[in-house]
């Protein structure tokens, strides 16, 4: 049985209940969750307190100290796994932003923004509060974000996972990606931050 496919089995015994399976998925798709982290924490400055191998246990801990989603395949899976990094990236970031209290950054574009996580607390925050505005105006629209610039996924992959055209995620991207860089702009703007 491939890797992809043993992955598979244990998604499909998780959603029956078999908690085990989880402690036997982590290192199958422990390799992946790192990629994830890293390309979270990429161009982070040096003496981050937050490392990659650290991002992926905090969401290790988060993902087995909740009740488990009706993972549908490894890519939902990996969806999961990086809205919770994210969420753990935008905690930090909160805390960061807490203790320094007015720091402020400039303003950046939606895909260098999503990128950046810890770097620029002022505008991790920013995008985080974007986003859930975006999810309660179109929860759609939100996920599709959040696989795409925090998960990595692929048009084709969240197609896969939400069931829809690839043509329809495209264009509900293209649609989102504006709607949100015009919030992240203003919410920057009115905070006081420069170009």
């Amino acid at each position: 049985m491939s890797e992809r496919e043993e992955v598979t089995v244990l998604l499909q015994e998780l959603r029956n209940g078999e908690q085990a399976a989880f402690d036997a998925l982590i290192p199958l798709v422990y390799r992946e969750l790192r990629k994830i982290a890293d390309g979270y924490l990429r161009g982070e400055r040096k003496g981050h307190t937050l490392q990659p191998t650290a991002l992926v246990h905090e969401a290790y801990l988060r993902l087995i100290g909740q009740d488990q989603p009706d993972y549908r395949n490894r890519a939902h899976f990996y969806g999961v796994a990086a809205q919770v990094m994210r969420q753990i990236l935008v905690d930090h970031a909160r805390r960061f932003r807490a203790a320094k209290r007015g720091g402020g950054g400039p303003r950046v574009p939606l895909q260098e923004a999503a990128g950046m996580a810890v770097q620029r607390a002022e505008v991790v925050v920013h995008l985080d509060e974007a986003l859930e505005q975006l999810r309660r105006n179109d929860e759609l629209k939100a996920r599709l974000i959040e696989m795409r610039f925090f998960g990595g996924l692929t048009a084709e992959e969240s197609a896969e996972v939400l069931e829809l055209p690839v043509a329809a995620v495209r264009r509900h991207l293209r649609v989102a990606q504006a709607w949100l860089q015009r919030e992240l702009d203003q919410s920057l703007e009115q905070a006081g931050c420069k170009d």
